[in-house]
């Protein structure tokens, strides 16, 4: 699939959280199905088990972009005893990251400049300096009178 073709089809899909464990596409199917027709139904599953990841969730494609609308109204409703949520799946744009914090990962950079090994601090890392308490000495002083 093309790019376009891709998001396209994410325009009409949705994402649908909370489901349980036990459900199958078929079941999902045969909910969403007044909503409009319904080209696929994914449920994420571990490639090893072939059992349902974590908590566990799916995405349903539509043919018609407007059974989209129709089935987010199906929000908090009841499958197999679980109130699911359900929303326009986003379309992820390449490059762009949910999970991205910012900042450089990877080498420190030091005000001088020069990288992992140089800099105004010896190749030494500034935050290393000093007393480093790990564990569970930092809930303990570092000095014991007696």
């Amino acid at each position: 699939m093309t790019t376009k073709e891709k998001v396209e089809a994410d325009q009409r899909s949705i994402y649908v959280g909370n489901v349980d464990y036990g459900g199958t596409a078929e079941e999902l199917e045969s909910h969403f199905n007044s909503c409009g027709l319904i080209n696929r139904v994914t449920i994420l599953c571990d490639k090893f088990s072939g059992h349902p990841k974590g908590s566990v969730y799916a995405y349903i494609e539509f043919e018609e972009q407007s059974s989209v609308k129709a089935a987010v109204e199906l929000d908090e409703s009841v499958f197999r005893g679980r109130v699911i949520k359900v929303l326009p799946k986003r379309t992820n744009m390449p490059g762009i990251s949910s999970t991205d914090r910012g900042g450089y990962r990877g080498y420190f950079h030091s005000r001088g400049g020069l990288g992992r090994w140089g800099g105004y601090y010896g190749g030494q890392h500034p935050r290393l300096r000093g007393r480093t308490y790990r564990g569970r000495a930092r809930l303990l002083p570092w000095y014991f009178p007696y």
